[in-house]
């Protein structure tokens, strides 16, 4: 992976990895803790969604897994499977609690649309819950377009889908 100029700490590593790789572990136990923190039940079991897509569609060549890696312990992460043949989608946007606002995500984000656009990509699709108004406002700062009325109560809308033009 090249390096982004914008590195908000200049000891983070960028590493693509597959799903079974044990540094991918953090970022999945502790999204599992994060979505059972704010949805209980309300989805369904969060083991369920966190493998509801199998391990390939975020692989190459349609797919990708990228992880922030300081000091050796995984910070950030996040990743993109095939939407559709021009589309990607973004899931598992991470970043570690004690890591928080730092810019990681921003960082997780441009990474992740660089490499969208290195395969092809030419438009990123995403949803967000409606209990996370942080990452709806990190979506909106980074140009994201919202496809439903931000007026709305997030909570009757449910997934709060975005899009973004690439390249």
């Amino acid at each position: 992976m090249t390096a982004t100029p914008t590195r908000p700490t200049s000891g983070v590593k960028v590493l693509s990895l597959p799903m079974h790789d044990p540094r991918v572990k953090p970022l999945l136990d502790e999204l599992a803790a994060e979505y059972s923190s704010r949805y209980g039940n309300l989805y369904g079991n969060v083991q369920d969604e966190l493998k509801r897509y199998p391990a390939e569609e975020f692989a190459a060549p349609h797919g990708a897994l990228l992880i922030l890696q300081e000091d050796g312990e995984s910070v950030a992460g996040g990743a993109f499977r095939r939407y559709d043949s021009h589309t990607a989608e973004l899931k598992r946007i991470w970043t570690h609690s004690s890591h928080r606002r730092r810019g990681l995500a921003r960082l997780v984000l441009a990474e992740l649309e660089a490499e969208a656009v290195r395969r092809g990509y030419r438009r990123i699709y995403l949803t967000t819950g409606p209990r996370q108004p942080e990452a709806k406002n990190l979506y909106l700062a980074t140009g994201y377009v919202p496809q439903f009325d931000l007026a709305a109560d997030p909570e009757e809308i449910k997934h709060l889908a975005f899009v973004k033009r690439l390249g």
